[in-house]
């Protein structure tokens, strides 16, 4: 089968290629979009990652083009129009977990970095800086860990913070009866808001979830906390954020997603003007570390996706069970 990838970087092509038995691989740096589309021309698949744009009008011309199925490197399908795909009969599949461990390891290592500024102290020994002020921290044993959303890595997260001896409290929709047994606390959102020094969003984004973190809920927040997101760009509200971080309501930000990453990030935009006014902001802040959407980056997790991925479209040329299929 000859399948199209879009968004593609080299790691993709040393993953992919290293996995691939049977199929033609055609990678295109293109993102996916409707000027685009036409790159799929005599392909049966297309793979696709977090900002390829698979709208109603996309979906259409990739079965104009005969293409079968979508196949997402990615556990989000929040950009495909999942009721235009099942209208046109292609199929849609993701992997829905590669490695929980890499995506929740980078959040804690956003929090130690904030919190210990070991960023700022690197910079600084290397300019032959010794000084230890403004590098304060805390303990997080003993602080209150909110954890929103408890899929497979937010269960992970979990486990970690438990670890450091935190308190950990958590909001989804289903309480996680292992994680209970475990001491972990479920609650409603205006309830656990109030008491977290630490939040961390690991939910998926849907309309229910766009914007979860917004002034509302910045309002129900202790003043000083640390907020962390590792999932998608759309839970938070950025002009809230911006306003928080000013107020020094939010004290500290980690983000290694954000709202309007598709024109950034996988990019090397360092001879460029950057236009998008918002992360500029944020960037200036010498409280928030901006990382570019690399929690998934660990070799476990790329040989994951490489392999579910293939596997999702030897099953459907096969004509088997699609596992892992969203539509």
């Amino acid at each position: 089968m000859k399948i199209a990838f879009f968004s593609t970087q080299l790691y993709d092509k040393e993953y992919f290629s290293r996995y691939n038995t049977s199929h033609e691989l055609v990678f295109f740096e293109a993102q996916l979009n409707e000027q685009t589309v036409t790159l799929a021309d005599s392909c049966t698949a297309v793979c696709a990652f977090v900002n390829d744009v698979l709208n109603a009008a996309v979906i259409k011309l990739l079965a104009g083009l005969g293409v079968k199925i979508v196949a997402m490197r990615c556990a989000g399908y929040n950009n495909v129009d999942l009721p235009a795909a099942q209208f046109h009969n292609i199929k849609v599949v993701r992997v829905p977990a590669y490695s929980p461990y890499a995506v929740a390891e980078h959040a804690v290592a956003l929090i130690l970095t904030l919190n210990r500024k070991t960023h700022k102290a690197y910079n600084r020994v290397r300019e032959g800086n010794f000084s230890l002020e403004k590098l304060t921290g805390f303990d997080l044993n003993g602080k209150t860990v909110g954890v929103i959303g408890t899929g497979k890595i937010g269960q992970v997260f979990c486990h970690i913070m438990q670890g450091f001896g935190c308190r950990v409290l958590a909001f989804d929709l289903i309480a996680n009866k292992e994680l209970e047994a475990r001491g972990i606390e479920f609650l409603p959102l205006t309830r656990l808001l109030p008491q977290c020094d630490i939040i961390s969003l690991h939910c998926p984004l849907t309309d229910q979830t766009r914007h979860i973190i917004n002034s509302d809920t910045f309002g129900l927040m202790k003043p000083g906390l640390m907020l962390i997101n590792t999932s998608r760009g759309g839970l938070i509200d950025t002009r809230a954020a911006i306003h928080a971080l000013k107020t020094g309501h939010l004290r500290y930000l980690g983000i290694d997603v954000y709202e309007q990453e598709e024109k950034l990030f996988f990019h090397n935009l360092s001879e460029e003007i950057i236009e998008d006014d918002d992360i500029m902001r944020l960037m200036s802040f010498p409280n928030v570390l901006i990382t570019s959407h690399q929690g998934f980056f660990t070799d476990e997790a790329l040989t994951q996706i490489a392999q579910i991925t293939l596997q999702n479209i030897n099953d459907f040329e096969a004509g088997m069970p699609l596992v892992n299929k969203i539509v």
